[in-house]
């Protein structure tokens, strides 16, 4: 069975760091393409950033490049998110989707595999 995990959410003030993680069991994360969306409240779900399994190519949405930073450790099988220079816009549930394509999609119906999301608050 396959279950995938988010951690690392919480309260944070504007200009603070969070790191979230996304791990999974039942299937081999670090051969598969990892997307983290986030949805904020009374907002549809978006893409953030992507890392894809083949030479870990990894993309940023616009409203986060420069600010967040995604890495894989193949040997925890499981991925980081790291998040700086946070703002209060970045307020949201954030979820880990994977699947085993090559590509990164911003489209959540490309994603069989979903964690239960992790809430992040920047508030001062």
């Amino acid at each position: 069975q396959v279950q995938v995990v988010e951690s690392g959410g919480g309260l944070v003030q504007p200009g603070g760091s969070l790191r979230l993680s996304c791990a999974a069991s039942g299937l081999p994360l670090d051969a598969y393409t990892i997307e983290w969306f986030r949805q904020a409240p009374g907002k549809k779900r978006e893409g953030v950033s992507c890392i894809s399994s083949v030479d870990d190519y990894t993309y940023y949405a616009d409203s986060v490049k420069g600010r967040f930073t995604l890495s894989r450790d193949n040997a925890k099988r499981t991925v980081y998110l790291q998040m700086n220079s946070l703002k209060s816009e970045d307020t949201a549930v954030y979820y880990c989707a994977t699947r085993d394509d090559p590509d990164c999609s911003d489209s959540e119906e490309d994603y069989p595999y979903w964690g239960q999301g992790t809430r992040v608050t920047v508030a001062s």
